[in-house]
Formats: C-alpha cells, structure tokens, sequence
C-alpha cells in the first residue's frame, strides 16, 4: 500500500553522498530551518496565544487584491529558494553527493541491493557481481511459488523532476492469512547469548564525570565496555536500576492495573508514545480483524499529555482511544520529553517480559499496514530478528552529527564530545569497506523486534549509550552494532526508507500551498520542508 509523504531535495530511495569530501570541506548542506511546534499546540488555539496583528495591517489584509499579490510574491520566492538549493546541491563540489548511479535492480530474495550506489560509475561494469549483495546477509531465498517471487523493484522518479523528496514505494506483502501462516512456530536461536538479566541497585551512584541517570545507574567505563564481551550469560545495565521490577518504584512508573496487563503473554504488540503532548495520537488503518483479536496496541503517555486528552474528552475511564491502550506513566525519569521517549521505544522487553515480537512506531507516525503483513515482510520473510529502515538520504555518523549541529538538535558541544568519544573507540566514516551493512544511519522512528537475548541485548547497550551520551539515537546506533557484530555472527535488516514510509504515514504536519497557473509551492510548517506539485 502506498503514501503520501511531503518531499524533501533527495531520494527515498537512499543515496549514497560523498562522505569524505562532505567531511573533508566541513560543508554540509543545511535545510530549511524547522518550525517545531507541537501540531495540538497549532491545532487546538488554547496552548499559545497569538500576539495581535495593528489595526493597520488587519485593513490591508482584507484587501482581496493586496492579499493575493503578497501570496504570490511569498510564493516566487520559496520557488526561487528551491531551484538555489537546488542548483547549490547540485553543483557544490563539498556538498553531499551522489557517487555513481543509483543502480536500482529486481528485488532478489526478497531484499534490495544498494551496493552500485557505493561503487562509483567507473567501477560499475566490473563490481557487476558486487551488486548481488543483498542489503540484510540473512535474507531467506523466496521458493519459486512464493507470491513476491517475482516482485521487481521500480526505477526511482527522474531526477529532473521537481519533488524529489522522500517518497514511499511498492513493498510486496503477502495476504494477511498467509502471513500469519509464516509466523515461526518458535523463536530464533540467539547467537552465543543465551541467558540475559540485569543489573539491579536501589541506590545508584554516579562515580565518573560522564552522563547518565540514576534511571539507567550510572555504569562506568568498564561496565560499559564489558557489557559488549558476549558471553553465554551475561547481566548488564538496562534501565529501570531502582526497585522490584520495571514500572514499580524504578522511575518510569505503571499504575498497579497496568503492571498486571503489561506482564500478559503476547505473540506481537505494537507500542507507541506521547510524551510532552507533542503528537496527536494517529489511528491504525487497514488493520485486519484477526490482528484487532489478538494483538494489542499500546500507547505511553505522560501525566501532562493524559490532562491534556481527560480536558479535551479523548480519554475516558476505559483507557482506550480506538485500537489504543493507554498508559499513563508516573514519575518520568528525564526532564526531556525526547529522552523519555527512548525508555518504551528501546526497552520495550523489559516492559512487557512475555512477548514475542513488537513493533514499534514514534507518536507522529500512522500505521496503515497489517502488523503481520509488516512483521513477515521485514523480519519473518527475511530470517530477521531485528530490522530499522536507514535513513533516507544520510549514511555516515560524521554527516549525521554535522547534520543535527547545524539543526539545533541537541547541545553542539554535547553532540562533538559523543563523537570524538566514538572516534577514539574506532568508529569511521561509512565507505564501501563496509559492505554487506548499507548504512551506520537508521531513520529510528520504526523498531521492527523479536524479543530474544541478542536483540534484546542489542537496544539495552543502545539505550545505554542514549542515557549516558546526547538522546539523538541515530549517533549512537552504528557502534553499538558494530561492536556486537565483531563478537557474534548477527546483523540487521537495514531496509530502505522508502520501504518504511509505505507502512507508517507521517499525519501531524501541518501545511499549506500557494495556487500558481503551473506548479503549487508547499510547506510544511511543522517541519519547515517545501516541496512543488504541478
């Protein structure tokens, strides 16, 4: 099933920028700047208030001929904004560039091959082989029967279009009975790992001058790099240090009803958050009636948030909102709505202990594929235990981090501390010596699980460097996979972005275009991304 999106300068279908000389120029291409607002602060009139406009203005503004030229004008000049980003993308030896074709070929056992767009033009004809290298290593071969045997992968749009943004494309499900049918019978063999528990102190303390919290304990140094020694049984940090079990007294805590649901034994749950009051909690769509029997959606909320849905009558006694569960969560840990954000998206299986699968998709994101459908595509159809999409035009930790210091993501100086850190621990730019692995720059608004010690070791080291470093996960994604990957035979489907936008829509932004004789200049106020239709 297909998706709108609002579009961006680049591919969805992922291009591979020229990393070295991006790094090397210490130029990287900045966007519009963002307008965070919260869509239910835009939306609902009451959370801000709006300074008034001089008595001059409201006279000119009801002049229907004024009106219309400033539109105009205001729209000539995001146009002519656009086609300057657009020729400075395309022309700037320093900016981000592509490095030979894109190289788009069939679907082969199931996955999409990106390595012609690591190789250069030059060296396309005699890596010709090079290009069977299939995005995940573990991907199954599909039995010629198979209904997404022969399933072929399009060409991307032309490049001398003008919306060029991020777009989703076709992705072969199977029928939803079929799918269900393809489920494992039992879980998969974790590599090495076999026995997983963690560390538990009441009263922890912070003993070395790093980041941390009291929520995630404060492990130091050498516990950190301990934890990534892959041994058969192992105990490491992984949030919720304080009490008897996660949500009681631990910070990040249940309501006594919801601890006793939470341990209920599921096949799959798709989970989400709302923290802050920052989204409008989106409705599935396209969701079959065997999956609203039998897999339960949950959503975490803050206290703030649940007020804010009880005033505006969204929340009754029930807890549920649709296909939702809610659960409101007391004692947040963190000051920061992002950061307490990552506690359900990373640590989901120490939340529910007795689950086999999980999806898990952010609060801005409405799903509009059947879970089963999604988990036999991108895990069980893959031999996957854990698969994110990677981010639709970045490829390299470096860019990345250049990319969120020029956005105003998080502290610049918090943001270069976390990685000269990784520097020093061996984490390089992203090259073709990398191959099979497509990219160290997930898009993590999608976590695809399941629930067994490797993966679920794999998020707990990755929330533990969110907790000790800056909350921007896509940083610290790579070196905590790379450093699992070096001790045990694991790896994890990557898929293109574009894939993922054909199963989560983005719905909270808020828009709007100027009418034009031949093309419709758009933006997106929640975001600050532009993109023309004609």
């Amino acid at each position: 099933m297909n998706g709108g999106s609002l579009g961006l300068r680049t591919g969805s279908y992922g291009l591979l920028q020229n990393i070295n000389r991006a790094i090397a120029g210490g130029e990287i291409s900045k966007s519009l700047s963002n307008v965070r607002k919260s869509s239910t602060k835009m939306l609902s009139g009451i959370r801000e208030k709006e300074r008034p406009l001089p008595n001059a203005w409201y006279r000119y503004i009801g002049c229907r001929k004024f009106s219309m030229l400033l539109l105009i004008a205001f729209a000539l000049l995001v146009f002519a904004l656009g086609s300057f980003v657009v020729n400075k993308d395309s022309t700037s030896p320093n900016v981000l560039q592509r490095i030979g074709t894109l190289g788009i070929v069939p679907y082969v056992n199931g996955g999409h091959h990106e390595a012609s767009q690591i190789l250069g033009e030059k060296d396309k004809k005699k890596d010709e082989n090079r290009f069977q290298i299939p995005a995940f290593k573990g991907a199954s071969v599909l039995p010629f029967h198979h209904p997404c045997a022969n399933f072929t992968f399009p060409p991307p749009p032309p490049p001398t279009r003008r919306r060029l943004g991020p777009r989703p494309c076709p992705v072969c499900y199977l029928p939803v009975d079929q799918a269900i049918a393809s489920m494992p019978s039992s879980s998969s063999a974790s590599p090495v790992l076999h026995n997983l528990t963690y560390v538990l102190n009441e009263n922890p303390i912070k003993s070395e001058p790093h980041g941390g919290s009291d929520f995630g304990g404060y492990p130091s140094l050498k516990q950190r790099n301990d934890s990534f020694d892959i041994k058969e049984s192992m105990a490491v940090h992984c949030g919720f240090v304080k009490g008897s079990k996660p949500g009681h007294g631990t910070g990040f805590d249940f309501d006594e009803s919801d601890l006793a649901e939470l341990q209920q034994f599921h096949d799959i749950i798709v989970a989400s958050a709302i923290f802050g009051n920052y989204d409008i909690i989106q409705h599935p769509q396209n969701i079959s009636e065997e999956a609203k029997k039998n897999i339960p959606f949950y959503m975490f909320v803050d206290e703030e948030t649940e007020a804010f849905m009880k005033n505006r009558s969204i929340l009754s006694s029930s807890k549920r909102v649709g296909l939702w569960r809610i659960v409101v969560i007391h004692n947040v840990p963190y000051s920061d709505a992002r950061r307490n954000g990552k506690v359900p998206k990373l640590l989901l299986h120490r939340i529910f202990p007795n689950v086999r699968y999980s999806i898990w998709i952010d609060g801005k994101l409405q799903l509009v594929v059947d879970p089963y459908q999604v988990l036999e595509r991108f895990l069980w159809r893959q031999n996957a235990n854990f698969a994110i999409s990677r981010h639709y035009r970045r490829f390299d930790v470096f860019v990345e981090a250049e990319a969120n210091k020029a956005a105003g993501k998080y502290d610049n100086s918090s943001i270069d501390e976390q990685v000269d850190f990784y520097k020093k621990e061996g984490l390089t730019p992203y090259s073709e010596a990398k191959l099979p692995i497509t990219s160290d720059v997930p898009e993590g608004c999608v976590l695809i699980k399941e629930h067994i010690p490797i993966t679920n070791l794999f998020t707990c080291l990755w929330f533990n460097e969110v907790d000790r470093f800056t909350s921007r996960d896509q940083l610290s994604f790579a070196i905590v996979r790379d450093k699992i990957m070096t001790k045990v035979d694991w790896s994890i489907n990557m898929f293109l972005d574009c894939e993922r936008r054909n199963f989560v829509i983005q719905r909270d932004s808020i828009g709007f275009c100027w009418i034009l004789p031949t093309f419709f200049p758009c933006i997106c106020l929640d975001c600050g991304i532009y993109w023309f239709d004609g």
